[in-house]
């Protein structure tokens, strides 16, 4: 098996699979979505942290420059054309 975590023992790890493995669909589709919210939040807040002056719309912009690509967010929010820094400086 792959290791998942470099700081986590192997039997540690393996205890972690077997309870992922015990979780039935609807327990595994909510940890994934718990999981997925939690990492856009702290994107949110890791944007709004470097661009402290930043509306709402431009960290959703930011966001979806981070999910998306730049071009594609371009072509899709054409507002987000004004945001000149969006490659590599989120």
């Amino acid at each position: 098996m792959a290791v998942l975590s470099a700081d986590t023992t192997a039997d540690i790890e393996q205890r972690q699979v077997d309870a992922w493995r015990r979780l039935s669909s609807v327990e595994r589709l909510r940890l994934v979505s718990d999981t997925t919210r939690a990492v856009m939040d702290l994107s949110l807040a890791g944007i709004r942290r470097r661009h402290p002056q930043a509306s709402e719309r431009e960290c959703f912009l930011r966001l979806a420059a981070i999910l998306l690509g730049v071009d594609t967010t371009r072509q899709i929010y054409p507002d987000a054309v004004h945001l000149t820094d969006l490659r590599g400086a989120w």
